[in-house]
């Protein structure tokens, strides 16, 4: 999503009606992380994440952006790194000066975050397991069971991942990896179209075997587009 509210708007709106339309009694949304950073409206979408969802399950997942985040409230990983991945966009969108010394910076966006939203932040899961399927942000180590996967690979994995044949144990669906379109293979379904380069956001409708993919996309007209 990278901080790109609008489209996430118009993603939420395609999800519901495909899921009304199909009369789906049981519905699951499920959030692949990477909320933040790159894009013009990293607050907002954190603050579409808190609302609620009637008739829905929610899981929201973490991203390796907002792992960095959270690293750099802590203080447990230099803040350069961050602004470097588009951490700058997120403190704009949270009013917090870019050119602040990073204490000042850190504390400038706890107290944007405030105590509700540094929760939510911090209990982001790192997977979910839903029927034959496995859902995290980046993907999973070969070779590992999905319940002994680390942190760093659920979170940064790429070609070890996504360069390998192999059999998971679940249809593993991820984000991380930029494609031009959805990939659609036996054992993975990636879904990361690249929001801040190509104003393209994606999801997967899943109900049992059958795959469906839902698009939207349009072009930065202001804040969130």
């Amino acid at each position: 999503m990278h901080g790109y509210s609008a489209l996430l708007d118009a993603l939420h709106a395609r999800i519901r009606a495909h899921a009304d339309a199909a009369g789906f009694e049981r519905r699951v949304l499920i959030h692949l992380g990477d909320y933040i950073d790159r894009g013009p409206d990293s607050k907002g979408v954190l603050e579409r994440l808190a609302a609620s969802w009637p008739g829905w399950e929610r899981v929201d997942l973490m991203g390796n952006h907002e792992s960095l985040m959270l690293d750099f409230i802590d203080g447990t990983r230099d803040g350069k790194i961050w602004f470097a991945n588009g951490g700058l966009e997120t403190l704009a969108s949270f009013g917090v000066p870019t050119d602040a010394p990073e204490p000042h910076a850190r504390a400038g966006l706890i107290r944007a975050l405030g105590e509700a939203g540094l929760r939510r932040l911090r209990a982001l899961r790192l997977s979910h397991r839903e029927g034959g399927y496995f859902f995290a942000h980046a993907g999973v180590r070969p070779g590992v069971p999905l319940d002994a996967q680390r942190a760093e690979d659920l979170l940064w994995i790429r070609e070890a991942f996504w360069g390998a044949d192999f059999d998971p144990g679940a249809v593993v669906v991820h984000g991380h990896t930029i494609r031009p379109e959805p990939q659609d293979l036996p054992h993975r379904i990636g879904i990361d179209l690249g929001v801040y380069r190509h104003f393209r956001l994606g999801a997967a409708a899943l109900s049992g075997g059958e795959r469906e993919f839902l698009i939207v996309e349009g072009v930065v007209r202001g804040p969130g587009a």
